[in-house]
């Protein structure tokens, strides 16, 4: 037995022991901490910038390439939840809706960590602090959400019918395609060489100037009431703290 296979059957019985009703108490604590955490952040960003994009800086330690950076913090918010899925301790991942569920999450960061990168023309530095940071709440929300999902969101058989599922998955799939679109708007706005602050126009930009922000909020709304859990719906509150922060920085 080869030195992968036995780490990933440690992983796996190690969640079968935990798995129970101390992990559920966990899981709903993480969730707390999550809401708690992205009020705090709201709270800081109202006296310091967040340092990203055209607001990267030294000060927050040593610059990274965008295209690696982007790819690697974004990474375990799409192999977490599909490595727990795949483990044998996923008792609901079987199960229709659960499995529909998870895919909206591994959808979003299959593009956020995979192709998102690779559509980044020349973007700015990423520090070291925001990258170590955006790491480890993909690493945190990964296993909340993806364990959550596979392993203890129950469902009734016909919830994919259901207008809680029906009205979250559109407003899932409008927010993801309204934040690409705003991206593409993004990537877009100079043409090569060119330099200097541009204001970007079209699409959800004639409406809101942080349309990219709206749409991911929007996004993660739509997922949370589609699983009506109590972690999916912290993540939506984190995001709407964090990135509103973002947007009103952005905007001022």
């Amino acid at each position: 037995m080869g030195a992968g296979t036995v780490a990933v059957c440690g992983a796996d019985g190690f969640l079968q022991r935990l798995s129970g009703p101390a992990e559920q108490r966990l899981l709903e604590l993480l969730s707390y901490g999550l809401v708690v955490l992205g009020a705090a952040s709201a709270l800081l960003l109202c006296f310091i910038p967040m340092p990203y994009g055209r607001y990267s800086s030294r000060r927050f330690g040593c610059l990274l390439p965008a295209r690696p950076a982007w790819l690697l913090q974004e990474l375990p918010a799409l192999l977490i939840p599909l490595g727990l899925a795949a483990c044998s301790g996923a008792a609901r991942v079987a199960e229709r809706p659960n499995g529909v569920l998870l895919g909206l999450f591994v959808v979003h960061y299959a593009h956020r960590a995979l192709v998102f990168p690779l559509l980044i023309r020349e973007g700015k530095p990423t520090p070291l602090f925001t990258f170590v940071l955006a790491l480890l709440f993909c690493v945190y929300n990964g296993y909340l959400q993806g364990r959550s999902l596979s392993n203890y969101a129950k469902y009734p058989s016909t919830w994919l019918k259901e207008p809680f599922f029906i009205a979250g998955f559109l407003g899932w799939l409008i927010g993801m395609a309204i934040n690409i679109h705003s991206d593409h708007i993004l990537r877009n706005l100079r043409k090569p060489g060119e330099t200097g602050y541009a204001i970007p126009r079209g699409g959800m930009f004639e409406y809101v100037s942080g349309a990219n922000f709206f749409g991911e909020i929007l996004e993660w709304f739509g997922f949370a009431i589609a699983c009506c859990t109590i972690q999916s719906l912290a993540f939506a509150l984190c995001t709407l703290f964090i990135l509103g922060s973002r947007a009103k920085q952005h905007h001022q």
